[in-house]
């Protein structure tokens, strides 16, 4: 009688493994009862499912099986061998489901949650650290995952569900995120402290078609920023070095390497010198992005709404170089 109870099975298994799953997960909780009670009454009654359909739930993950994971014995059952290995993997799964229910509401939990946050290396100084200061002086318990990346990594991050909010320049234009404007930076002309423009405050770009830059790699904002400014003012750059962060450009410049269009920096740095530039619209502009539908738990919708309400203040004002014109 087992034997053809197990051939039965095996005829009418599903041969694809996603079938199985489909099939086997809405059981398994059930399964574990059954087992660790060892009588369909008892975990009947702990599960507070009918006898009959957790009997007949048991009878059909057999066949789907194609084993028998239970010896009966009037109305008490047993684990068989094939049970014991089963049962083994199906506490292993269903503790994994368990930690991670857990974690999720943990995340979700207005008071205590999470908030994974991207953001711009040149904003990891001062900006968001002053910014989550702010935050958490009324939200003192939310906690913060931090990525620091270029703007198009984190915008693919953004959409892969890593990451649920990003401050990134210039803002995205594409239908799946939403991107709102929060302030901007004026960009400055880096060039070293012995440079022949060293002594002015305030320069064209068009002045600098000669000059040798130092920039950061195709794939950032602030490169493809500084790509579009040059054609606005009539050249292609000749580039000396690209880097992946900007005080490292600032240093190149310091050791007369070239000089640079960068964001203002958080300290001054000796060795060059900042003009502010005219004749075009020479700034980046910062805004937060988020996947467009994506639904917020309360900790991001809070933080989403602090940040929206920085509008024009978000970031610090930017110290020692004379301000440049706000619109050409």
């Amino acid at each position: 009688m087992e034997h053809e109870h197990s051939s039965r099975g095996r005829e009418s298994a599903p041969s694809e493994v996603d079938d199985i799953v489909s099939l086997l997960v809405p059981r398994l909780s059930h399964f574990a009862a059954v087992a660790r009670a060892e009588h369909v009454t008892r975990a009947a009654h702990e599960t507070q499912v009918p006898q009959s359909t957790l009997s007949r739930a048991m009878a059909r993950l057999e066949r789907d099986l194609g084993v028998d994971l239970f010896a009966r014995h009037g109305r008490t059952v047993s684990l068989t061998p094939a049970g014991r290995t089963f049962l083994a993997a199906v506490e292993r799964a269903l503790a994994e489901v368990e930690k991670a229910a857990e974690s999720v509401r943990a995340d979700a939990d207005p008071a205590s949650g999470k908030v994974a946050f991207g953001f711009l290396h040149t904003m990891g100084v001062e900006t968001v650290p002053g910014l989550i200061r702010a935050f958490r002086a009324e939200h003192p318990r939310i906690r913060f995952s931090l990525v620091q990346n270029y703007g198009e990594a984190m915008l693919e991050r953004l959409r892969a569900g890593e990451l649920d909010l990003c401050l990134t320049s210039p803002l995205p234009d594409a239908p799946d995120l939403v991107a709102r404007r929060l302030d901007e930076q004026r960009l400055r002309l880096v060039v070293p402290e012995d440079h022949r423009l060293a002594a002015r405050k305030r320069v064209r770009l068009a002045e600098c078609a000669d000059e040798t830059f130092v920039t950061l790699e195709p794939g950032y904002g602030l490169r493809r920023i500084f790509d579009d400014l040059c054609t606005e003012a009539g050249f292609k750059p000749r580039v000396a070095f690209e880097g992946e962060e900007a005080e490292t450009l600032r240093g190149l410049v310091a050791a007369g390497l070239g000089v640079a269009l960068l964001p203002p920096p958080t300290v001054p740095r000796p060795g060059v010198v900042e003009l502010a530039v005219t004749g075009g619209r020479a700034v980046r502009e910062i805004g937060v992005a988020w996947l467009d539908g994506h639904p917020d738990t309360p900790p991001v919708a809070a933080f989403k709404e602090f940040l929206l309400s920085r509008r024009g203040r978000l970031l610090p004002q930017e110290p020692g170089t004379p301000p440049g014109p706000a619109a050409p």
